[in-house]
């Protein structure tokens, strides 16, 4: 008996915990649960969410090939990662922006924010919020031009919350939930977010903490405010204006930039909820979903450091 418990023991390199996911399998799984959103945005804004998420995403699959074979690596355009940064990107622009940028801003993404850490896996930030940093910083004008939804027109007018940053006016909860009103892309239907996003859950290709955790924070710091003053807007309006369910359910989650333990997730979590109340509150922009994702990614490796379990007899 003994001889056999002996023969029978396998002695193996890490990981030792085994899957069914795969990369491939999880980014394909997020497109499809992002279908409900591009097809609210193509009702939404027609033509112009087309050909945007087309642009966006065309190329940063070239992108990607261009990149990859110049660096002499394989090519694996196949595991789907080059479409969902590319989709992701077409969600967070505004419908009227020239395409030629939003081309140069799926680059971006591509290769500054992912493969020059070296590839999927690796990067430290997510790639299509580095390509709308970048494009807001450099073209700040065209990144703040909002079209009515159902309108062809590239007429200027305010998103929810740049009525209420700059003239104290709220928007009705209903447009914000069903979306007809302007924003980028893909964020202005929290109906359809919410559908893809517990597709994801569900499914089981993404963890629910980090979103959750955000919602906790942006609903505790505003709910503060709201006591103190209702002009500082309700948690309802902060949590479904702008990019808080798009940002919470389909970038937070991001296995690759967030911590891997429950604990960090869900500081990491409360701490962009916090940051979103702060700049929306404080700061000189109406919207602070970008930032605060991309400064807690900079936290990441940081939290997953503090929340490391100890090992097992220390």
């Amino acid at each position: 008996m003994e001889n056999n418990s002996k023969n029978n023991l396998l002695i193996s390199s890490s990981p030792h915990i085994f899957s069914n996911l795969s990369v491939q399998k999880i980014m394909w799984n997020v497109a499809i649960a992002l279908l409900p959103a591009v097809l609210v945005s193509l009702w939404l804004f027609r033509i112009k969410a087309l050909m945007l998420i087309i642009v966006c995403v065309l190329t940063s699959i070239i992108a990607e090939v261009l990149f990859l074979k110049l660096r002499k690596k394989t090519i694996s355009i196949s595991d789907g990662s080059a479409v969902v940064t590319g989709l992701l990107l077409a969600m967070v622009l505004p419908p009227s922006i020239p395409l030629s940028l939003a081309a140069l801003g799926a680059v971006v993404s591509i290769v500054i924010g992912k493969q020059v850490y070296g590839g999927i896996g690796q990067n430290i930030f997510n790639p299509a919020l580095v390509g709308r940093a970048f494009l807001m910083a450099a073209f700040p004008a065209m990144m703040t031009k909002w079209i009515n939804p159902f309108s062809l027109d590239a007429v200027t007018t305010a998103t929810p919350l740049g009525l209420f940053k700059f003239s104290h006016t709220f928007v009705s909860l209903k447009e914000l939930f069903i979306g007809t009103v302007p924003g980028s892309l893909g964020e202005t239907s929290v109906l359809a977010l919410v559908i893809g996003g517990i597709y994801l859950f569900s499914k089981g290709y993404a963890d629910w903490r980090p979103s959750v955790a955000i919602f906790v924070g942006i609903t505790l710091f505003s709910s503060i405010l709201y006591i103190i003053d209702s002009g500082f807007g309700s948690p309802l309006f902060h949590l479904l204006s702008g990019g808080v369910v798009l940002g919470s359910l389909f970038m937070a989650t991001d296995p690759v930039t967030s911590p891997v333990t429950s604990k960090g997730k869900w500081i990491f979590g409360i701490g962009i909820g916090i940051i979103i109340m702060v700049i929306r509150i404080w700061g000189g922009l109406p919207e602070g979903v970008m930032y605060s994702i991309l400064l807690m990614n900079a936290f990441t490796p940081s939290i997953n450091k503090i929340c490391r379990p100890k090992r097992f007899g220390t």
